[in-house]
């Protein structure tokens, strides 16, 4: 008779094991991760490209078709990172000089001032128009094309579009 209670004692502390130890598992709490699981990606990635200052239109009305014919254009491009394999990403500094027409579509997205100035590199920085710069999602996603997406500014001033963009 003594292994009757010795099984019920055995099934009582199971009853109360199994809803601890299911808890536990179930916890919601995240798993912490150690250096060999997480992201070493930088937010920060650095532009290369050649140094090289360009005008030439053809490349960037190929990309963008919201610039329409431009007038003129000082841009750079290269790729963010290093040379590691794998696809790259590319990237496009250009202050573009519109066409009236062009410039007037862009301006119907209704952007707004801001404060913020255009992050360019220096070789496309001393095009940059004077003034102030106006800016909307709504004018971003003109220049949402293929594997681009920009941040657009619209000179305040002048039929003058300035691009920060990224693509593949």
């Amino acid at each position: 008779m003594r292994a009757r209670p010795a099984a019920a004692t055995t099934a009582a502390l199971l009853s109360l094991a199994i809803p601890v130890l299911t808890t536990g598992a179930c916890s919601t709490e995240p798993t912490p991760t150690n250096d060999r699981t997480r992201s070493t990606v930088s937010s920060t990635a650095t532009k290369t490209g050649t140094g090289d200052v360009r005008s030439d239109l053809e490349p960037l009305t190929k990309r963008f078709s919201a610039l329409g014919q431009p007038v003129s254009a000082t841009w750079m491009s290269g790729t963010l990172g290093g040379d590691a394999p794998g696809p790259s990403t590319y990237w496009i500094d250009a202050v573009v000089k519109l066409a009236p027409d062009a410039a007037a579509s862009l301006r119907s997205t209704s952007p707004e001032p801001t404060t913020e100035t255009p992050d360019v590199e220096d070789g496309v920085r001393s095009a940059l128009p004077a003034g102030g710069f106006l800016h909307s999602e709504a004018l971003d996603a003109k220049f949402a094309e293929g594997s681009f997406r920009a941040k657009a500014y619209l000179a305040a001033d002048s039929d003058t579009v300035v691009l920060v963009a990224l693509g593949q």
